[in-house]
């Protein structure tokens, strides 16, 4: 089982103060920005699952530029879902719900392949799953 996503892990290396622009964001507010954004996604669920998108393990990258653009990358269950037109815009209006937010882009990737091993520990047990 792969473990759960923590903010650090989608929060990327930023460059130094000297190299940092007057309007990139600071370590703190990119911090605060990513755990809105991941509050969000804990708020898509899937309907035929009942648990959410992030537990499930559905978002595979979150990435926040310095003008507060969002860029998320995420999957589905199976590629033949049937809300596969419309979760990615579920993801995006939770996404634009965060204050600070300029603009969010939702981008479908099925590489790699979404498997139960990617869902938290939380999901497994609301799922009666043990493994």
């Amino acid at each position: 089982m792969s473990e759960k996503p923590k903010v650090s892990d989608f929060i990327k290396d930023k460059p130094s103060v000297e190299d940092t622009p007057e309007s990139a964001l600071d370590a703190a507010e990119l911090e605060r920005l990513t755990k809105d954004l991941i509050a969000a996604m804990k708020s898509v669920f899937d309907p035929e699952i009942p648990v959410d998108i992030y537990e499930l393990g559905l978002i595979y990258k979150i990435d926040v530029d310095d003008d507060r653009n969002v860029a998320i990358e995420m999957t589905l269950t199976a590629p033949g879902c049937p809300v596969a037109g419309d979760m990615p815009v579920w993801v995006q209006n939770a996404a634009m719900s965060v204050p600070g937010v300029a603009n969010v882009s939702v981008d479908l990737v099925f590489d790699p392949p979404w498997d139960q091993s990617r869902m938290s520990e939380e999901a497994q047990i609301a799922l009666n799953m043990f493994g």
